[in-house]
């Protein structure tokens, strides 16, 4: 068994403007002197167990693990008895009983909550359906390099369908008090749930959630677009959401209407010429690699906090 007292990472709903800070400049601090911090996970083992797949998440998570002094070992559920029908229940006492730490890239929320439940060891979400919080964390990170974290009257953006991304930058920038847009079709909305939280939140943290169905009205002063793939894994013949979803591009006329240094994100992977152009990807406007870089030192920040605050 391990330590009774333990920090999951499952969803930013469950961390304080606060807690967000000190992992950002704990990932500060590690991407500056990673040597510093080599061995803070010496004699951890922990598992990487993927149902989707995955190469930011995977390999940043991998790296980080062992560049942190720690040992990684990378699970497929198919390879696993949960292939043959055992419960994720019973998996995680065993994963409790060998491991220091899982992280779960699943469908279901439900799912990791459910290994969160049955075992003391942290649990991470590497992305469900319903939330991705270490790109959020990432995503951050590049804000704050900018200097555009905490900016007055900062103008971000997302274009796209409310998504995993999309549910965890609202989390995110909520918890921060920032103001945040999401721009997209009428007929896409944020599950009610969701809102029901981020009402709450809003009203808390001092900041306003914006829902634009106009591309050129949302992108209008923008000091940051942030966009994402419109097809999830698992959609791609869903030909009706991406007719839908065509006017939403980040291309040059969209940036037209944007600040003049308005900077492009992206949690990647792109489908160039669907949701973003190579034109606007490639150019200088965008910190796209820098924010996937970030993934790395982010989590490990992540890592930090969790196993040695």
């Amino acid at each position: 068994m391990k330590d009774n007292i333990k920090k999951d990472f499952l969803t930013l709903k469950d961390y304080s403007k606060k807690e967000i800070l000190t992992i950002l400049d704990m990932a500060k601090e590690i991407k500056t002197d990673p040597g510093k911090y080599k061995n803070i996970l010496k004699d951890k083992n922990i598992a990487l167990l993927f149902d989707k797949p995955s190469t930011r998440t995977r390999v940043s998570f991998e790296v980080g693990i062992n560049q942190l002094g720690g040992h990684c070992l990378v699970l497929d559920s198919k390879n696993l008895q949960l292939g043959r029908g055992e419960t994720y229940a019973d998996t995680a006492k065993i994963f409790e009983a060998y491991l220091d730490g899982i992280v779960i890239r699943t469908f279901k929320q439900e799912t990791i909550e459910e290994v969160s439940d049955k075992c003391s060891i942290p649990v991470i979400n590497a992305l469900t359906d319903s939330f991705h919080p270490c790109q959020i964390l990432a995503d951050l990170q590049t804000l704050m390099e900018k200097k555009l974290l905490f900016k007055k009257n900062l103008k971000f953006v997302y274009f796209g369908d409310p998504n995993n991304v999309s549910n965890s930058l609202l989390i995110g920038f909520t918890k921060l008090g920032i103001d945040i847009t999401v721009c997209c079709p009428g007929l896409l909305k944020i599950e009610d749930s969701l809102m029901d939280y981020l009402a709450k939140e809003t009203a808390e943290n001092k900041n306003t959630i914006f829902i634009e169905n106009d591309p050129l009205k949302a992108a209008f002063g923008a000091d940051v677009i942030y966009t994402d793939a419109w097809i999830s894994m698992g959609q791609e013949e869903d030909k009706e959401k991406i007719e839908m979803m065509k006017p939403y591009q980040v291309n040059g006329n969209l940036l037209k209407n944007a600040k003049n240094d308005i900077k492009i994100m992206h949690c990647l992977p792109a489908h160039r010429e669907m949701e973003i152009t190579s034109e606007i990807l490639d150019s200088n406007h965008s910190i796209v690699w820098e924010q996937a870089e970030n993934r790395l030192h982010a989590q490990k920040g992540l890592l930090r906090y969790l196993y040695y605050k």
